[in-house]
């Protein structure tokens, strides 16, 4: 029986030149990547103006989304949670960090498979014609007797082997496999972050039509009183009980409160298109925010209690963490560059002129590996990854403070809009009464038509003012939640039942 041993050996690598190693093709990594921006403000129509739409959904992809199925006639009924969830599932922002963490799942299984045996089934069939003399061998007649031909002649052969590689100890491919799994980690916890994104975006969009509704239903109510008026000024200039003047004045303030409806439908609809687009309903699917705009007050939070949950559950600052784990697996492994690498091949298989005459065969060999001299190629591939090192640590540092910056500033917002609420209500209050005693005044003939229409000019900011104080309330807790890295658990809390 024919059988080949393969001699265990040693082989020591010479590098000479600039030859780059796989080891230094690591992948080139974003320093921001663990990280994203919160949208804002939140208009997705805001660069249509620009050449393209498709410039305008790359700067902001959580902007845009994948329209969910066709519209239909019938008016959906949209409440907040519903909104919320159809831009967790048809944001763009979001379906692009989902991508990215599945590409990160698909580099650790690469860097994962570089450690484990390979496999592979190798068959040969093989017609050859060696040469004799290249081994050395006498081809003249000697004493009579004769000499050997100058080839082997043609014959034929068949070999079939399964063979098997292994890394027995390589510090980079270890190193980089646990890289590869702080990236994976990383790009995980940075698409738990884009949700919390989604969510204060889907959150303020919506909002925004709950306030933008009720403008048109204050602007509606301001148009029915501003027709009463025009209708009790005209009975009185009628009656010669006021200038006519006053009859001109109440025509123009009810044709201005007609134009203020029309001009807040026409900002409802647009905040409509809005929150379909940031939601991925259909552009044309009609649909009617079911959650009015209400006061709640936060109870059981602290500004200290905040920023602390912020630290601890914040996923940006998380990947951030395993971003800096992540450099320092990739140092570590430019540095094991320098250090042996031991792998073994081996195989086994039949061999023979057919596969009736094959006779066992194998091959077992081991290698060890070390480079000495690259030209500087591993020094430089080192002081590369230190400086990406150095980088990860200081945009850690960075975001932990910046994190604590979002709290307060939220914290701050959430103070002031809560007092200017309280303001706002105690003064649309104020600002009714004294229209319905100008009316009043009027009516009887004491005050004139000016004093009504300061009135109505009142009662009309002060009700502006409520509806921003609330929208600014309410948009400070979406913020306040979103900067504590819980947006979408605490929802609940803060706006109750919704």
């Amino acid at each position: 029986m024919n059988k080949i041993i393969g001699i265990a050996f040693i082989t020591v690598s010479f590098f000479v030149g600039a030859t780059v190693s796989a080891a230094g093709q690591a992948a080139q990594i974003d320093p921001l990547g663990y990280t994203i921006s919160t949208p804002h403000p939140i208009d997705p129509a805001a660069g249509t103006t620009s050449p393209s739409a498709l410039a305008t959904q790359r700067q902001n992809p959580y902007l845009g989304s994948v329209p969910s199925g066709k519209a239909t006639d019938e008016v959906i009924a949209l409440s907040l949670p519903q909104a919320i969830a159809l831009g967790l599932r048809y944001n763009l922002g979001l379906i692009e960090s989902n991508q990215s963490s599945a590409d990160g799942r698909a580099q650790r299984l690469r860097a994962l498979s570089a450690l484990l045996p390979e496999l592979s089934l190798e068959g040969r069939q093989g017609l050859a014609d060696q040469s004799l003399k290249e081994f050395g061998l006498r081809l003249r007649s000697i004493a009579g007797f004769p000499g050997l031909p100058a080839t082997s002649g043609s014959f034929g052969f068949q070999d079939t082997r399964i063979s098997v590689t292994q890394s027995i100890y390589n510090s980079v491919l270890r190193n980089r496999y646990q890289a590869e799994r702080k990236a994976e980690q990383a790009s995980a916890l940075s698409a738990a972050d884009a949700r919390d994104v989604v969510v204060y975006a889907v959150g303020a969009s919506y909002l925004q039509v709950v306030a933008t509704v009720a403008r048109v239903e204050t602007a509606r109510a301001q148009l029915a009183s501003a027709r009463e008026l025009d209708q009790q000024t005209e009975d009185r200039v009628s009656a010669q009980l006021s200038p006519e003047i006053d009859s001109l004045r109440a025509q123009v303030q009810k044709h201005t409160a007609e134009q203020q409806v029309t001009n807040a439908s026409n900002d409802l609809e647009k905040a409509k298109l809005t929150l379909a687009r940031i939601t991925g309903l259909p552009i044309d699917q009609k649909f009617t925010a079911t959650d009015a705009a209400e006061y709640r007050e936060v109870t059981g939070l602290t500004e200290k209690s905040a920023i602390g949950h912020a630290r601890e559950f914040r996923a940006d600052l998380r990947s951030a963490a395993a971003s800096v784990r992540e450099a320092e697996y990739r140092l570590r492994s430019e540095e094991g560059q320098r250090l042996p690498a031991v792998s073994l091949r081996a195989d086994y298989g039949g061999a023979g002129v057919n596969v009736g005459a094959f006779s066992q065969v194998y091959t077992v060999g081991g290698q060890i590996s070390l480079p000495l001299y690259t030209g500087g190629r591993i020094r430089a591939d080192i002081d590369q990854a230190r400086s990406n090192l150095t980088r990860r640590q200081a945009e850690y540092e960075d975001l932990e403070g910046r994190i604590v910056y979002d709290v307060r500033v939220a914290w701050l917002d959430l103070q002031a809009s809560d007092s200017s609420v309280k303001v706002a209500e105690s003064n649309r209050v104020l600002a009714d009464r004294a229209l319905t005693q100008s009316q009043d005044r009027y009516l009887n003939g004491v005050a004139n038509y000016l004093e009504v229409l300061r009135a109505e000019e009142a009662v009309t900011a002060a009700a502006e003012n409520y509806i921003r104080s609330l929208y600014s309330f309410n948009v400070a807790k979406m913020a306040l939640a979103r900067a504590m890295g819980s947006a979408e658990s605490e929802i609940q809390d803060f706006f109750g039942g919704k």
